[in-house]
């Protein structure tokens, strides 16, 4: 991939959303996206959600604890992304071995 992560983040926000004021270079990557920064809503939020899916093949779930801190930022959601490819693309001994088998 030759532009970055979070580059691709603020174009998949910006195309989207449909945010026709904002270029992806104005979005700070540290900047909050709800309320005081972007002033992104919740409907914008799962919106999201479906864009980074279909793009990075990425999921969170609706009830995960940790979905605002998911979706903070560019910042927050490259390093999710980055870690969710990085489960998927784990070899499966490294996943979660399984038992061995008992020795005859």
């Amino acid at each position: 991939m030759s532009e970055s992560l979070e580059a691709r983040i603020k174009e998949v926000i910006v195309e989207s959303l449909m945010l026709e004021d904002v270029s992806p270079e104005e979005i700070e990557t540290d900047a909050p996206l709800f309320v005081e920064g972007l002033g992104l809503d919740s409907i914008d939020a799962l919106e999201l959600a479906v864009a980074l899916h279909t793009e990075f093949g990425v999921r969170t779930k609706p009830d995960d604890e940790r979905n605002r801190e998911i979706f903070h930022s560019v910042k927050s959601l490259a390093e999710f992304i980055r870690t969710e490819q990085a489960k998927a693309s784990a070899p499966a001994s490294e996943q979660e071995a399984p038992a061995a088998p008992p020795e005859a």
